[in-house]
């Protein structure tokens, strides 16, 4: 008798069961904490790589030479591995969610810079023309004609660069920032199946809600696509 109750579901912990209800019914509160940290290492990292992708983006369409430059820069940035990179920013910044965010961000300006770049790339000749028989200065042409017309193309960029930096966060437990990714590596270091299956499935369903999120917004943001 004592060993069918060691085997049964209640005693998942136990027996150190992959799929567990028992550990969601007794770590609900720190697993709460932790999909909250890493939604906001997540969400701020992408909006400020959106803020600083968007002049650069600007800069490399407008002025030819600056654009070999600034799709280097952002591309060799992208290839220095994650470890590295967060241990460069340390000594500027300490063991503190600021570096985690400042590493995030610097990754998302590879995909969202060329995203964009590919956006105002692709806006019609005609209608730039068309734009600029109306009076429209670059500066309002940029707001009222080039970045809508972009917007798609930077939409899609936005949804990749969330996707992956949902992924790239869990790296952050190297110096205690890494949301999921916390709990994930504590559960590889204690051999606690439960803990790691439900970190490594939280963090693909927090994928896809930040992607269906982002795609709505994309479909709110771009009536006329959705019209045709």
């Amino acid at each position: 008798m004592i060993v069918h109750a060691a085997s049964g579901p209640q005693n998942c912990l136990v027996v150190n069961d992959w799929v567990c209800p028992l550990y969601l019914q007794t770590r609900a509160e720190p697993l709460l904490a932790a999909v909250r940290e890493h939604l906001y290492l997540t969400v701020v990292s992408v909006v400020l790589g959106a803020v600083l992708a968007l002049p650069l983006a600007v800069l490399a369409h407008r002025v030819r030479r600056a654009r070999a430059l600034t799709l280097g820069v952002t591309t060799v940035l992208y290839t220095v591995p994650s470890i590295a990179l967060f241990f460069l920013v340390v000594p500027m910044l300490g063991l503190s969610a600021a570096t985690v965010i400042t590493g995030l961000t610097l990754y998302t300006l590879t995909i969202l810079v060329r995203n964009l770049l590919v956006g105002l790339d692709g806006v019609d000749a005609e209608v730039l023309d068309a734009a600029r028989g109306m009076g429209l200065s670059p500066g309002r042409m940029l707001w009222r004609v080039e970045l809508p017309l972009a917007l798609p193309a930077a939409m899609a960029g936005l949804r990749v660069a969330a996707v992956s930096t949902v992924a790239l966060t869990t790296v952050g437990a190297i110096i205690g920032y890494g949301g999921l990714g916390t709990v994930l590596v504590r559960g590889l270091s204690a051999n606690f199946h439960a803990e790691v299956l439900t970190a490594a499935v939280l963090c693909v369903l927090l994928a896809l809600v930040l992607d269906v999120v982002l795609l709505l917004a994309q479909r709110a943001v771009t009536p006329w696509r959705r019209t045709a």
